[in-house]
């Protein structure tokens, strides 16, 4: 068959395997994207996370010398949960955002992919092919974009007209000379709801984030997080949705087809407080196959203790004065005392002003002031 029929035939089989969609573009090297990313990096805004080598992010002959086109698919998410457990005194509960419930993308990803090119290699045997979903080189937003996924909205997103913006990502270069699909308009409008309303102001105009100041980056931290953001955190663990649930383009979008996403509910908005005396094993088989678990319990912890504060619950307070007085991580303990301050009992001014005496750890002590100054800001 030739390449277009092949085209074809392969639509047909990555909807058959539950790929939500797929596009096709070009190999040529991303110019545009370029610039962007080197702007990024002189503002300071880049995460960290990223390829640091632009020119591996925007060359794709780079990662595969015969490159000649690129595809690109998507898999939906939900967006709703059923009978999410409540969030009581006493029970108070985090959140994980959407983006990782069910199981991992990067695997259920990698495994569709892989059937692709198993699939391609068996019509095409001398194929060159390499797959890639987020931790990859290239930039699976541009990819998506230019192959006509969907459009790369203000909140940085790409969105679908089916998925709205509720989808994962990935991509495989190829050797074989595919048509591009077409293009996808920008629907964005005038509309500027998730800029006005990012808690961090995070999204600096449409389309340009400062990642260093975004939720979903500063709860994947390991450090002690600023001060300016820990109210922001609210009862958030891992990620933030805050700029997609704004959005108009995701209303009515629920997404509960794929079943490897469906949260469980008590992982994905789980109790705070038994969080924070997993060991890193219970931690691992719990939460191990979901994509926020990825940076391992200490974040988590600390985001944990971050949200207990939020909701001054007291019945907390033994377990913080637990870890600040016991736990060897620096983060936690000085995490904890401030979160004692924050929840302001009569206990827990007593255990502070203890700590304070003990600790030696310069960083820590400051937490313990701070905790320390909310007892004199109260009277």
């Amino acid at each position: 068959m030739n390449i277009n029929q092949f085209q074809e035939h392969l639509i047909e089989y990555a909807a058959s395997i539950g790929i939500d969609k797929i596009g096709f573009t070009s190999a040529s090297p991303f110019h545009e994207l370029k610039n962007r990313l080197i702007r990024q990096q002189e503002l300071g805004f880049a995460s960290g996370f990223e390829e640091p080598n632009i020119e591996k992010r925007t060359h794709p002959e780079l990662l595969l010398s015969e490159a000649e086109s690129i595809i690109a698919i998507a898999i939906a998410y939900p967006s709703k949960m059923k009978d999410a457990p409540s969030s009581i005194k006493g029970a108070r509960r985090g959140i994980f955002a959407r983006a990782s419930w069910g199981m991992d993308y990067h695997t259920v990803l990698r495994e569709k992919l892989a059937l692709l090119e198993l699939f391609i290699l068996t019509h095409k045997p001398d194929a060159r092919l390499r797959s890639m979903v987020d931790t990859g080189e290239l930039s699976d937003r541009a990819v998506a974009e230019r192959a006509g996924i969907g459009w790369s909205a203000k909140n940085c997103a790409i969105i679908t007209p089916e998925f709205g913006s509720y989808v994962y990502l990935g991509e495989m270069i190829t050797s074989i000379p595919f048509a591009p699909s077409e293009q996808m308009e920008d629907q964005c409008g005038d509309c500027r709801l998730c800029l006005d309303i990012c808690p961090t102001g995070a999204l600096i105009e449409g389309g340009q984030l400062n990642a260093q100041r975004c939720i979903a980056f500063i709860t994947q931290t390991k450090t002690m997080v600023s001060d300016e953001f820990r109210a922001k955190i609210g009862n958030r663990i891992y990620g933030c949705d805050t700029c997609q649930t704004i959005c108009p383009k995701n209303k009515g979008k629920a997404n509960l087809h794929q079943e490897a996403f469906k949260p469980d509910q008590e992982l994905v908005k789980p109790l705070l407080l038994p969080l924070l005396s997993m060991t890193n094993r219970s931690f691992k088989e719990t939460f191990g196959h979901m994509s926020g678990a990825w940076r391992g319990k200490n974040p988590i912890q600390r985001n944990a203790i971050i949200a207990l504060a939020h909701f001054k619950e007291a019945s907390a307070v033994p377990t913080l004065i637990e870890l600040m007085e016991k736990d060897t991580r620096p983060v936690i303990r000085g995490t904890a005392a401030w979160a004692i301050g924050k929840i302001n009992t009569d206990d827990g001014l007593t255990a502070l002003k203890k700590a304070e005496q003990t600790e030696e750890v310069e960083e820590v002590l400051d937490e313990i002031r701070k905790g320390l100054q909310f007892y004199i800001l109260e009277k």
